[in-house]
């Protein structure tokens, strides 16, 4: 096992370290099997009572999967690609069902696949540093690990906002958005992780770290996130944001931010937060399967990571460049049941 995640344990608690620094943690295939591995041990381990999720360096907790293995592989090697998310959704599940404590300190960023490997936990702790989003509509890829069930159970329109814009969340946002259970600042993560790892009781640690904090600015946004996403459609939507007064500087933003991105993930990422929201978790994870086995072929994809991670040129092109031209059969086709098989869970 490479030392690209560290797996210790301390007494009765099992300590998990993200360990890419270089590459903001991002998570690599094997660092997802060796996770899944060890978790799946430690849930029935009773010598283990808890596990602590934290991450190498001070700039990020997960800054996602590794996407651009995924763009070098996914045209000509599409199941092994694939296989990527399939093993990566499964550790997801097991992540939502783990039967201990589930403690991710998220000190830094955390966006996409590190979304999935913390805010499924039971304890989602949280520091002046954080910043959470999902950005993936940028690269013409989809909110998944999760996205479509932890998005549809935000307050009011805010998740469909935040995964149409990849809006990013700081602390407070995600303490009241409830993607966060503690706040505390990011000088006392050292002293809570030694402490627990010492044997000290979770709930007295966290709570006599927690801090107070102001009104979360995702909040004040909340109800003009409600009146103009509160629509049956996307267009309804981009409508609406168009048709805003000259004066309000937050919309007229809201719509250049949405007309730059894929209009293909706009309407998939739409879709996937509308069902998700009457979905259970393993249906969740069993639709956003079918999508990514199916965006897997679809150029933007490749074009979105060429443009933002590889050429860095800021100016993809995407097929269509209007929501308004998409074909709503092609849309539909992502959520198509797969005829190779579901995704399906132990």
């Amino acid at each position: 096992m490479s030392d690209e995640v560290v797996f210790e344990r301390h007494d009765h608690t099992g300590l998990v370290i993200l360990n890419r620094p270089k590459a903001l943690n991002a998570l690599t295939h094997e660092m997802v099997r060796a996770l899944y591995t060890t978790l799946k041990e430690w849930a029935s381990d009773p010598a283990l009572r808890r596990v602590v999720v934290t991450a190498a360096g001070d700039r990020a907790f997960c800054a996602g999967g590794d996407i651009r293995y995924v763009w070098a592989t996914g045209r000509e090697r599409h199941a092994e690609a694939v296989s990527f998310f399939r093993d990566e959704y499964r550790l997801n599940v097991l992540i939502k069902r783990f039967p201990k404590p589930y403690v991710a300190l998220i000190d830094g960023i955390c966006m996409g696949g590190g979304v999935g490997i913390s805010v499924h936990g039971s304890h989602r702790v949280t520091t002046e540093r954080t910043v959470f989003a999902m950005p993936e509509t940028g690269i013409g890829f989809f909110p998944d690990g999760g996205g479509s069930y932890i998005l549809s159970r935000m307050p009011g329109q805010t998740g469909l906002y935040a995964g149409l814009t990849a809006a990013r969340l700081g602390q407070a946002d995600c303490l009241w958005a409830g993607l966060a259970t503690h706040a505390v600042e990011a000088r006392d993560i050292d002293a809570i992780l030694k402490r627990l790892l010492a044997g000290a009781e979770l709930e007295k640690t966290l709570a006599e770290a927690s801090v107070a904090l102001d009104m979360s600015p995702l909040q004040e946004l909340k109800s003009d996130i409600d009146h103009f996403f509160s629509k049956a459609t996307l267009e309804e939507i981009l409508t609406g944001l168009a048709g805003a007064d000259a004066g309000m500087k937050w919309a007229r933003e809201t719509l250049e931010t949405l007309r730059a991105r894929a209009p293909s993930s706009l309407a998939i990422t739409f879709n996937e937060i509308m069902l998700g929201r009457d979905l259970s978790f393993e249906d969740c994870m069993a639709m956003e399967y079918r999508i990514v086995t199916r965006i897997l072929r679809h150029e933007d994809f490749y074009e979105g990571v060429r443009s933002v991670l590889v050429d860095k040129d800021g100016a993809p092109h995407w097929r269509p460049n209007r929501v308004e031209d998409l074909d709503p059969a092609v849309i539909a086709e992502h959520f198509q049941p797969l005829p190779e098989g579901e995704l399906a869970f132990d």
